[in-house]
């Protein structure tokens, strides 16, 4: 989990085969704008991953500390998937 400005983000891969095949956000800021904001950032993150395949992905216009946070909580993620040997 990582903490942003307007709240945690909390993102879970599911690997096989050595492929990202399922990209999850558990958790993300809420409340305000934010939930305008994540109702089209978090879709857009989750699937940028899929194609990805690594954390290299582009910040989301708009929703610059939810991608941010993001990206640091889906290293953590494929970090956590390489010491496992999944990847």
């Amino acid at each position: 989990m990582v903490d942003t400005q307007y709240g945690p983000v909390q993102v879970e891969v599911s690997v096989s085969g050595g492929k990202i095949t399922r990209a999850h956000t558990l958790q993300h800021p809420t409340g305000g704008r934010s939930d305008h904001i994540n109702s089209y950032a978090v879709p857009q993150l989750n699937q940028e991953t899929m194609t990805a395949q690594n954390a290299n992905i582009d910040t989301v216009s708009g929703a610059t500390f939810t991608s941010g946070g993001y990206r640091q909580s889906l290293q953590s993620a494929l970090d956590a998937a390489h010491q496992a040997g999944a990847l």
